[in-house]
């Protein structure tokens, strides 16, 4: 009867012991396929995607949109002064009474293309800008559309301790898209009022928007994730080739 006890006990150290093999053995299978997946995320393009991704979401966490739509506009136009002529004879000073508002500020999709020798990385972002112009007694007197790109060159840094960074390059604007549409008045009367409006709008808007989305940029590259940041610099280092699909 002893014996046979034992054989029992044995038996069944046996089957825990075995069980607990085809547990580890199942938790080790579904482990595997965690390794492909990681290397396939390693392509040029999704890894810039990702990059273009981190850089748009911190545009708008930085609140981008709110501090285009709250440039000093108005107070670089009434520093312009100057005569405007038109039908009815020169009017004096005409940038200092009228009224920009920014409204409805856009960010697009973000762009990339890498530089010919592969080391640096030209980043796009594309702006939309809506603009109501307004006049004393008169009120909204036109409205104005304007799109801008500003693009910059992000490249690999690497600092005295040897570690690595993504810094910003040249940044620089577009001139400019500028559409408008007159809603009160006629053209012919206030043409030189339109003309000169458009020619401000498109001389100070670019460089306001320039001075606002450069800096933010160069920001956000250095709280980037840092896995984001090593392998986008390791691609940059050694020279990215490859094609963007358009």
């Amino acid at each position: 009867m002893l014996q046979i006890g034992g054989l029992i006990v044995l038996c069944g150290l046996l089957a825990q012991t075995t069980g607990k093999l085809e547990e580890l053995a199942l938790l080790q299978d579904l482990a595997l396929p965690l390794e492909p997946v990681l290397a396939m995320d390693q392509s040029p393009t999704v890894l810039f995607g990702n990059l273009m991704n981190a850089l748009s979401t911190g545009l708008i966490s930085e609140d981008l949109l709110g501090s285009l739509q709250n440039l000093p506009l108005n107070n670089i136009l009434k520093n312009q002064g100057g005569l405007v002529g038109g039908l009815l004879g020169p009017l004096p000073s005409i940038l200092n009474i009228i009224d920009v508002e920014i409204t409805n500020p856009q960010l697009m999709e973000l762009g990339f293309v890498p530089s010919p020798d592969g080391h640096l990385l030209y980043v796009t972002v594309p702006l939309g800008l809506n603009l109501n112009v307004k006049l004393p007694l008169v009120g909204s007197l036109l409205k104005a559309k304007m799109d801008i790109n500003i693009t910059a060159e992000v490249l690999a840094v690497t600092d005295e301790l040897g570690n690595i960074h993504l810094v910003i390059g040249k940044c620089t604007k577009s001139p400019g898209i500028l559409e408008i549409t007159v809603l009160n008045g006629n053209l012919r009367l206030i043409q030189g009022i339109v003309d000169a409006i458009r020619d401000m709008l498109t001389k100070v808007l670019p460089e306001l928007v320039q001075t606002q989305v450069c800096p933010m940029i160069n920001s956000i590259l250095s709280h980037l994730d840092v896995t984001l940041v090593h392998d986008v610099a390791n691609q940059l280092i050694k020279g990215v080739d490859f094609v963007i699909k358009v």
